[in-house]
C-alpha cells in the first residue's frame, strides 16, 4: 500500500501517569514501555508529519488546528497535579496545520488554526507527543475533538486529514489519544492498587481489544456506539477516536493490528496499540453506515455524498473547493453574527461562557468573526437555558416517568436515589427480600455507600460535586436496625460538607432496598 499516505496508526492512553511515575505500577510501565517501542518506530519510518486528534482537547462547534511553530509552556493535569508537571516545547508543521485547515473547509467544516503563544496544550498531546517524538524529530499536527460531532462530521474531518496529506504529498503516522473504558476512581488509589474501575468495563475494554489486534478498524467504527453504550463511558465520547481514524486510514479491514500494552490507569482503561496496513484482510465489514463526503453543517439532518457531489477525483483525489451546501443550510459563524444583531453582546458573552464552562476550555477571539469555538443556534439556546430535566446516562435507571435531576435557578433537586447498581441493576450488600417477599440479610453500610456513589454520578452528570449538596432527606424501611450503620457511612461522606439533613422511617420502596435518599444541591 505504497500509496496510502498513512503508514501506520497508534491508539494510546491520555493519562500522565506513563510519562511521570511508569515505575510505580506494573501496568503504567508496561505502556511506558510499549510507548518507547513506538516512539523508536516512528524513528525509524519516513513519516513527515505525526498528526495528533486528542480527546482531552474538546471544542465546541468546529474542528482547530495547532499551528503555532513551536508552542512551549509548562503543563500540570488538573486531575493528577500530583504526579508532577510536564514541560514541553513541541515543532508543529505550520505548513500541513494550514492545509489540514483547508481541506477540512472544503468538506463544508468549521475549522480554524490556534496560532500564539501560551495556547494550553491538553493533556493527551503533551503525553503523547513527549512520549512519541521526545526530540521533535518530525513535526507534528494537533488537532481538537469536537465534543458535538457526531460520526458524519468525524468521518468527514478524517477523510479531510488524507486530502491535506495527498495534495503536500507528505506521509504520515497518526495517533489517537483517547482512553478505552473512561470511568476513573474519584478517590486517591495507592498505585498498587489500581485497577479496572468495574469487571463490566473490562469485558467491553478486551472486546476493544480484540478488534483492534484482528485489524478491525472500520468495523470498530461503525460498531462503536454500540459498544460504548454497553460500557458506559463517561465524560467523554469515545467513539469519535475509531470513527477518525478509521477515515483518516481509509476506512476498512486491511490491517496488521498489534496491542503492545493495555493497563489500568486510576480505573480507566488505557492500551498501546498499532495498526499498520497491510494486503490481507479479515473480510466483510459488520455493517455499511452512511459515508459522508460533504458536511452539511446540521448536526441533525446529515446528507450523504457520493463521488459525483465531490469533485473530479473521488474521496481520494486532488484537494479541490466544494461546492457550497444548499441554501437552508447556514455556517455557525454567520448564525453567531445574527446572534450578536439580535441580542447584543451581553447574552453573546453570557452564551459563549456557559459553553466554555462546560466544555473546560477558553473561547477566545472576536466572538462574530473566529472565536476559539463558535455555537449553533439550537445549541445557545440550549446552553442558555439553565431549567430543566437532567438524564445521568452512568446512573441507575429511573423506575418511573422522572428525571434524575431537574435544574431550577441555581439549584439541582435530585430524585430519590437508592443502591441498585448502575452496571447490572443488582444492590450492593443485598436486597431486603427475596421475589417472594421474604425477609434476607442485607448489609445496610452497603446499601449506603452505593447510594451515596449514585447521587455523586448523578451529580456528575449535572457538573456538580457531593460538596455542592446542601440538603438530604434520607428514606430508611427499618429505622430501628439500620440508623447505626447508615449514620456511619454518611458521615464519612458528609461530615465536612455540613448539609441539612431529614431522616424518615418509611414502610416500604419501590425495589427491595433499604435505603433511598433524596437531595438537593447548588448548581455550578
Amino acid at each position: 500500500m505504497s500509496d496510502n499516505p498513512v503508514l501506520f496508526g497508534l491508539y494510546v492512553p491520555p493519562h500522565p501517569h506513563p510519562l511521570l511515575a511508569p515505575d510505580q505500577n506494573k501496568g503504567w510501565g508496561e505502556l511506558r514501555a510499549a510507548y518507547d517501542e513506538c516512539r523508536q518506530r516512528i524513528e525509524e519510518s519516513d513519516a513527515d508529519v505525526i498528526i495528533v486528534y486528542s480527546t482531552t482537547w474538546p471544542s465546541i462547534v468546529g474542528h482547530q488546528f495547532q499551528v503555532q511553530p513551536e508552542p512551549e509552556w509548562v503543563h500540570v493535569d488538573d486531575d493528577f497535579h500530583f504526579l508532577g508537571s510536564m514541560p514541553y516545547k513541541f515543532k508543529m508543521d505550520v505548513e500541513f496545520g494550514n492545509a489540514y485547515k483547508d481541506a477540512a473547509e472544503s468538506r463544508g467544516l468549521h475549522s480554524r488554526t490556534v496560532a500564539y503563544h501560551g495556547f494550553p496544550i491538553d493533556t493527551g498531546s503533551v503525553v503523547a507527543l513527549s512520549l512519541l517524538n521526545p526530540d521533535n524529530r518530525i513535526p507534528a499536527c494537533i488537532i481538537s475533538s469536537n465534543m458535538y460531532a457526531n460520526r458524519a462530521e468525524t468521518i468527514v474531518l478524517g477523510k479531510a486529514a488524507r486530502d491535506a496529506l495527498k495534495a503536500q504529498g507528505k506521509k504520515a503516522v497518526i495517533v489517537a489519544v483517547s482512553s478505552l473504558s473512561n470511568r476513573m476512581f474519584t478517590k486517591h488509589v495507592d498505585p498498587a492498587d489500581d485497577r479496572i474501575h468495574s469487571a463490566k468495563d473490562e469485558e467491553w475494554n478486551r472486546k476493544i481489544l480484540e478488534f483492534f489486534e484482528a485489524g478491525r478498524l472500520e468495523d470498530l467504527s461503525q460498531l462503536s456506539r454500540d459498544i460504548h453504550g454497553q460500557i458506559r463511558v463517561q465524560k467523554v465520547v469515545a467513539y469519535k477516536p475509531a470513527w477518525w481514524m478509521a477515515a483518516t486510514m481509509g476506512q476498512h479491514n486491511n490491517y496488521d493490528g498489534e496491542v503492545l500494552a493495555y493497563a489500568a490507569l486510576h480505573g480507566s482503561g488505557g492500551a498501546v496499540i498499532q495498526l499498520t496496513p497491510s494486503k490481507g484482510s479479515v473480510g466483510d465489514k459488520e455493517f455499511d453506515e452512511d459515508d459522508v463526503d460533504i458536511y452539511r453543517g446540521d448536526r441533525n439532518v446529515l446528507v450523504t455524498a457520493s463521488g459525483d457531489m465531490h469533485a473530479p477525483g473521488g474521496v481520494d483525489g486532488p484537494l479541490v473547493e466544494a461546492e457550497r451546501p444548499d441554501e437552508e443550510w447556514r455556517n455557525p459563524v454567520e448564525v453567531m453574527d445574527d446572534l450578536y444583531d439580535e441580542y447584543g453582546s451581553t447574552v453573546i458573552s453570557h452564551a459563549t461562557g456557559a459553553l466554555s464552562a462546560a466544555a473546560g476550555v477558553a473561547i477566545a477571539g472576536p466572538v462574530g468573526g473566529v472565536a476559539a469555538s463558535i455555537v449553533a443556534k439550537k445549541t445557545v439556546g440550549k446552553m442558555m437555558s439553565k431549567d430543566g430535566a437532567i438524564i445521568a446516562e452512568d446512573a441507575p435507571s429511573a423506575v418511573g416517568a422522572y428525571p434524575h435531576a431537574r435544574r431550577v435557578g441555581n439549584l439541582l433537586f435530585i430524585s430519590g436515589v437508592g443502591p441498585r447498581s448502575p452496571v447490572d441493576n443488582k444492590i450492593p450488600g443485598g436486597p431486603i427480600e427475596d421475589e417472594n417477599g421474604k425477609p434476607q440479610e442485607y448489609d445496610i453500610e452497603a446499601q449506603t455507600e452505593a447510594c451515596i456513589e449514585n447521587i455523586r454520578i448523578i451529580l456528575e452528570a449535572c457538573d456538580a460535586k457531593l460538596s455542592n449538596v446542601i440538603d438530604v432527606t434520607t428514606f430508611l424501611v427499618d429505622m430501628k436496625r439500620d440508623f447505626d450503620g447508615y449514620n456511619k457511612v454518611y458521615a464519612k461522606h458528609f461530615e465536612e460538607i455540613q448539609a441539612t439533613r431529614t431522616t424518615l422511617a418509611i414502610q416500604a420502596l419501590p425495589t427491595p432496598i433499604a435505603v433511598e435518599m433524596k437531595v438537593i444541591a447548588k448548581a455550578p
